[in-house]
């Protein structure tokens, strides 16, 4: 099963890799992108809180969460945007549908257990159209970079439990530049991709503590060191004719680009809640992400951008009516919403692009051993109109699949 389930994972990091891509933003094409979420859709519909953990959930933001794991979860997730993108001058509407995530989790012991799969992480896609009297330039943009994760999760204790995520970063990010002049015969192309490879680790914490005879304290940390990802690097040079809109290939160029390194920043989150088991929970975080080493160790498209060290708030929280009824299968349905709001890290035009998003989901019961089919909504905001640039509306809609099963179990009957 496991070998199996290896062999899909590398099926679906070829897909992420080449077929699909995740953004639609003029903002992505700064930096190596925008960063996608990387949960699970019920902790989106909590606006994206990594702080919950129990036994039949992968939580793949916090590695701690595996070592409090009672069956094995096949989890796989995906999601579709609509965006509305508004200048002073212009408008325009985007959708992308994309896979989100595929996860394997399973116990290994009553204190330990192991997750694997594949998250696309950051992501690049626009199409930038800058026209005067007599030129025009285009930008188109498309890539980005995905993990491959192993990780392990330790009960210490009933209350305490540690864990460790193990990342293999690849991707690549393709960004073209088309110029024609009107007094020129021939246009120009300017072709660039990096191919990125490199590993990170994130090591996290989750604490339960019973408080009263009802309800229970949640804490949870995590800590991702900044990491040096090799950046292998190329770049082609074409002049194009384009005259009657052919866009013939005159003449065309490659040149030997050195291969760099890029610091990958790191992370540090905290958070805390109280729940009843079972029955509710709410809780609120805060992460600071070291975007600013971005400035030195990456070389920027464009000249009017910059990062600073980000930040993210989420509060978030579910509400189960009674998770045993019999008789109401509404009852059991797993009802979720949250907040967050990020800010970036990164400025253009000196202005801050900052992201906020309300999200809400229900968690389905399916099947048994407490499977889900759960279902999330976020209505979120990106960017500004300020200074010349553009604001993102988008609604999303979240699919995944939680499904429960349990291994390694002796039977008692042939």
């Amino acid at each position: 099963m496991i070998k199996r389930f290896i062999v899909i994972v590398a099926f679906f990091s070829a897909f992420i890799a080449e077929a699909q891509e995740n953004v639609s933003s003029p903002y992505s094409y700064y930096g190596i992108g925008l960063t996608n979420f990387k949960g699970t859709v019920e902790n989106r519909s909590m606006g994206g809180l990594s702080i919950f953990a129990d036994s039949i959930h992968i939580n793949m933001q916090n590695p701690a969460s595996y070592g409090r794991l009672k069956m094995t979860n096949y989890s796989i997730g995906a999601s579709h945007d609509r965006i509305n993108l508004k200048s002073d001058v212009a408008s325009d509407n985007a959708k992308i549908t994309s896979l989100d995530y595929l996860s394997l989790a399973f116990p290994v012991s009553d204190k330990v257990g192991i997750g694997l799969g594949v998250v696309p992480y950051t992501s690049v896609g626009y199409r930038i159209l800058d026209t005067e009297e007599g030129s025009a330039s285009l930008l188109n943009g498309r890539g980005g970079m995905n993990k491959v994760f192993l990780s392990a999760g330790w009960a210490v204790t009933n209350e305490l439990s540690v864990g460790v995520d193990a990342n293999y970063n690849f991707g690549n990010f393709q960004n073209s530049q088309s110029i024609n002049r009107g007094e020129l015969q021939y246009g120009t192309t300017d072709v660039n991709r990096s191919d990125i490879k490199g590993f990170t680790f994130n090591f996290g914490a989750n604490y339960q503590k019973m408080i009263n005879e009802t309800l229970t304290l949640h804490v949870s940390s995590t800590y991702a060191p900044a990491m040096d990802l090799d950046s292998e690097n190329g770049r082609a040079i074409s002049t194009v004719d384009f005259s009657g809109g052919t866009g013939r290939v005159i003449d065309f160029r490659e040149l030997d680009l050195a291969n760099t390194q890029f610091e990958f920043p790191s992370k540090v989150s905290l958070g805390a809640g109280l729940g009843e088991r079972n029955k509710w929970f709410v809780g609120a975080e805060y992460a600071n992400v070291g975007s600013s080493s971005y400035e030195d160790s990456f070389s920027f498209r464009g000249d009017n951008g910059e990062y600073e060290d980000a930040s993210q708030i989420s509060v978030g929280g579910f509400y189960i009516p009674q998770y045993n009824s019999f008789s109401s299968y509404f009852e059991r349905v797993v009802y979720r919403a949250g907040f967050r709001f990020d800010e970036t890290g990164l400025i253009v035009n000196d202005e801050p692009i900052n992201e906020f998003g309300m999200s809400f989901g229900l968690g389905l019961p399916v099947g048994s051993n407490f499977s889900n089919i759960n279902l999330g909504i976020e209505l979120g905001q990106r960017g500004t109109r300020d200074s010349g640039l553009i604001q993102e509306n988008f609604l999303r809609l979240s699919i995944g699949l939680s499904l429960n099963d349990k291994w390694f179990t002796k039977r008692k009957f042939n």
